[in-house]
């Protein structure tokens, strides 16, 4: 079974941003005039006198205090520095089927035939607007502390509920949480933040479609990272190891994540990851590796022992400017950014997959009756027991493309389009092959303007307040 995904154009609009011009300042009525344009007068020679003792200055009284105002405070100057950002979306989509929600991930798409996969469907959500906090500390034995809280409305809600409670009375939820130190030997992140594993943040998508998109790699979990850069030059290169929460809850065993990035720091590419975050970022290429190790209670009614399996992953990503911008001049600058992703026991670092694979069922006791229930320690679509009992990671393939181009005269406008493909070779060993699919292509292009109203050519309107 394929999954396909296609989009068309698409316009969004961002906020529009304050300037202040100081006013030019006064002349000093007190200030002589331009000593150009006077005479200069030679003062009168007086006869030198004999110096004379000077009398013994008495000390001036003292200025009587001014009494205090009882409401006046002493002025309190903090020396940590906190910032305030986010945005308010509004999201307004039509699907031309029906099941997917705002965020539709790596669901399955209904297939034509049947009731929803021929039937359309409107959504209208806030629930990705954001908001976040940036703390940070005074710099103490060159050691800097900071803190990082955000948030949006993207939890999970109850199976169940009404299609009022789920837009309209969205689970806040958090998504970054994390203290970090940097230190001139090492930096430490502790909390929740982007996963090591394809080096996320920087080598995201421009698009307007809630992310975690088809075959993107797009998640977060609690971890303890060590990080190092190092500068030659215009090169640097940055290190780093993390040991994250188990992706299996039954686990004693944390999840390992080793990266290495090579920036090249004179070469820089203007780059939007989302749909609101510009930045001007060095050319980059990143390698990363992910290691897990899953103990999954034996396929059997009632378990007395664990079956172990090993998942993997690599990941190849790139950002390349392939016409550089700088700080002043970023109108036609044009960037690509590419990933490729594979390995096996990885389907969470995607959002919503799990390509519809599922547990066999017991068979039934020898003399009739209904057959036992298997309930698993971990969650579907990661490793899937077959009928012979061994165990087997899910394995998934996945490489992504996306081009921005900025428009003249200002840059402030810009075209962006997204390629991506997924797919699994052993996904069809589980399951029933009418509930499985292995493939999903998806394709989408964006027009954006920053600073006009919101226009959407596609299938989704979104409109942003940046703060």
């Amino acid at each position: 079974m394929q999954r396909l995904l296609i989009s068309s154009l698409s316009l969004v609009a961002f906020g529009a941003s304050a300037y202040a011009q100081s006013a030019p300042t006064a002349p000093d009525p007190a200030a002589p005039a331009d000593p150009a344009a006077a005479p200069v007068v030679e003062p009168a020679r007086a006869p030198v006198a004999e110096p004379t003792p000077a009398a013994p200055l008495e000390p001036a009284p003292a200025a009587p205090a001014a009494p205090a105002k009882p409401d006046e405070k002493p002025a309190i100057t903090g020396k940590w520095e906190t910032s305030l950002y986010g945005f308010v979306e509004v999201d307004s989509i039509y699907d031309s089927t029906q099941g997917l929600n705002d965020l539709a991930g790596n669901a399955a798409i209904p297939k034509s035939g049947t009731y929803t996969g021929d039937h359309g469907q409107t959504t209208m959500a806030a629930r990705n607007s954001r908001i976040g906090f940036r703390l940070n500390a005074p710099t103490y034995n060159s050691i800097k502390a900071s803190a990082q809280l955000e948030m949006d409305f993207l939890g999970n809600q109850p199976p169940g509920i009404s299609e009022a409670s789920f837009f309209q009375n969205a689970q806040f939820r958090y998504r970054h949480l994390n203290l970090k130190l940097e230190t001139p030997v090492v930096d430490i992140l502790i909390g929740q933040s982007w996963q090591l594993f394809g080096w996320q943040g920087l080598f995201h998508p421009n698009t307007i479609d809630i992310q975690g998109v088809p075959a993107q790699v797009y998640s977060r979990a609690p971890q303890i990272r060590f990080s190092k850069k190092v500068k030659a030059g215009d090169f640097s290169v940055e290190l780093a190891l993390a040991a994250l929460r188990p992706v299996q809850r039954a686990s004693g065993v944390p999840d390992g994540q080793v990266g290495i990035k090579l920036n090249y720091d004179k070469l820089k590419a203007y780059h939007t990851g989302g749909g609101s975050g510009t930045s001007l970022d060095s050319a980059a290429i990143g390698v990363s590796a992910i290691g897990r190790r899953f103990a999954v209670n034996e396929f059997a009614a009632t378990s007395t022992k664990d079956v172990t399996a090993n998942g993997y992953g690599i990941s190849v990503d790139a950002l390349i400017p392939l016409v550089p911008a700088t700080k002043e001049k970023k109108e036609n600058a044009l960037t690509v950014i590419g990933n490729f992703v594979t390995g096996a026991g990885i389907a969470d670092e995607y959002t919503g997959l799990s390509g519809g694979v599922r547990q066999p069922t017991l068979p039934a006791p020898v003399g009739g009756g209904a057959a036992p229930v298997y309930t698993p320690n971990v969650d579907n679509g990661l490793v899937e027991f077959r009928a012979d009992g061994t165990l087997h990671a899910v394995q998934w393939t996945s490489f992504m493309v996306g081009v921005q181009y900025y428009l003249p005269p200002s840059g402030k406008a810009w075209l962006s389009a997204n390629y991506s493909h997924l797919s699994s070779d052993n996904a069809h060993a589980f399951g029933p092959a009418a509930a499985v699919w292995d493939k999903s292509d998806w394709a989408e292009g964006n027009l954006f303007d920053d600073g006009s109203d919101a226009t959407n050519y596609r299938t989704q309107l979104s409109g942003f307040l940046i703060f």
